[in-house]
C-alpha cells in the first residue's frame, strides 16, 4: 500500500517513499511498482527498482529455474544507483567526509594564520604579505586549483557552503554512486578554479567550495528533470544563490561559480542520461574532457601572464 500525502481533504494524493515517508517522488519500481526516491532507485534494463526487489527480498521476489533446484534471485547482480554507481550501506559517507575535510582546513586556517592560507588560496600572480616573492598559479602553483576549493573565508562562508554541500550533495550522492559523486565534486571546482585564473584579476585571491557545489546544483537540476521532478524549488534557490553572487559588495569570485555551474550541468548530463552500455566510459570520458578543458584555460592565462 502506497504512503500518499495532501494538503486537504479531497486533494490530490502525491506519493511518497515507501522507505522514506517525508520524500514525494513521482518514480515507481518497474518490478513492485511502490514509490521510491532517488537513494532508493537502483538501475535496471527497463526503469528502476527499489532495493528490496533488486535483492530479491521484495514483493517481485522471484526465482530462477535451474541451479540444482536451490533456485537463485533474479537480482543477483549488485544493486546500482540511478547512474550505474553501487548502492553503499551510507549514501552520505563521501559527503560527511567532503565537509569534515573543509573544517579540518579552515580549523588549520585558524591555527596557523594567514600565511597558509596565502600559500593555498586562488591566485593568479601577486606578492603577497607574508610570503617572500611572487605567488601564484602562473609561478608554476598549479595545486592552488585544487586548494582553494578546501579554505573559507571566514566562519559564515564555512558554514554557508557546508549546509549547502549537505542538503545538496547528500541525495546527490545517494543518487550517483561515490567514484561518480567525487568525479562530478572534483570537475566541477576545478572548473570554476580555472575560470576564476581566467577571467579574474591576476591578484585578486579567492577561496571556497562554492564552484564544487554550484557544480552538484547544476547536477541535481539534471537528475530532477531526468526523473521529472518538480524543479522549480531548485531553481528559486539557484536564482537566489546567482543574486547573492552577481550583488555588488559581497565580494563574490562569480567566475568560479559559473564555471563549477556549467561543468555539473555537463557532467551531471553524462552521469545520469549515459546509456548502459559503455555507460562508465561515457562519464568518465566527460569527465576527463572537462579536466582538458580546465588545463587549456589554465595554459592559455599562463601564457598570458609570463
Amino acid at each position: 500500500m502506497d504512503h500518499v500525502a495532501s494538503s486537504a481533504p479531497g486533494a490530490r494524493s502525491v506519493p511518497v517513499c515507501y522507505r522514506h515517508p517525508d520524500r514525494e517522488t513521482g518514480v515507481r519500481c518497474t518490478r513492485c511498482e511502490r514509490p521510491i526516491c532517488p537513494e532508493c532507485m537502483v538501475s535496471a534494463s527497463v526503469g528502476f527498482q527499489c532495493p528490496e526487489c533488486v535483492h530479491g527480498g521484495g514483493p517481485a521476489h522471484q526465482h530462477t529455474p535451474g541451479g540444482g533446484g536451490a533456485g537463485r534471485t533474479m537480482a543477483a547482480a549488485r544493486p546500482r544507483t540511478v547512474a550505474g554507481g553501487p548502492i553503499t550501506a551510507d549514501p552520505r559517507l563521501l559527503t560527511k567526509v567532503l565537509i569534515g575535510i573543509n573544517i579540518a582546513l579552515f580549523l588549520v586556517q585558524l591555527a596557523v594564520g594567514e600565511s597558509f592560507t596565502q600559500r593555498f588560496e586562488m591566485i593568479g600572480q601577486a606578492y603577497t604579505p607574508l610570503i617572500p616573492g611572487v605567488q601564484g598559479i602562473a609561478q608554476g602553483q598549479y595545486y592552488r586549483l585544487l586548494t582553494a576549493m578546501f579554505l573559507h573565508a571566514g566562519f559564515t562562508h564555512l558554514l554557508f557552503n557546508m549546509l549547502s554541500l549537505w542538503w545538496i550533495g547528500g541525495p546527490l550522492e545517494a543518487a550517483l554512486g561515490r567514484a561518480r559523486y567525487l568525479a562530478l565534486y572534483a570537475v566541477s571546482g576545478l572548473a570554476g578554479s580555472a575560470l576564476t585564473y581566467l577571467l579574474a584579476a591576476p591578484n585578486a585571491p579567492s577561496l571556497g567550495a562554492s564552484g564544487a557545489i554550484f557544480g552538484l546544483f547544476g547536477a541535481t537540476g539534471v537528475l530532477m528533470r531526468r526523473l521529472n521532478y518538480d524543479m522549480r524549488p531548485l531553481f528559486a534557490l539557484l536564482v537566489i544563490n546567482l543574486i547573492i553572487t552577481f550583488t555588488p559588495g559581497f565580494n563574490i569570485a562569480w567566475q568560479a561559480h559559473v564555471g563549477g555551474l556549467v561543468a555539473g550541468v555537463v557532467t551531471g548530463y553524462a552521469m545520469v542520461h549515459a546509456p548502459r552500455r559503455n555507460r562508465a566510459l561515457i562519464q568518465y570520458g566527460t569527465c576527463a574532457l572537462v579536466l582538458v578543458a580546465v588545463a587549456v584555460l589554465t595554459l592559455v592565462r599562463t601564457g598570458q601572464l609570463t
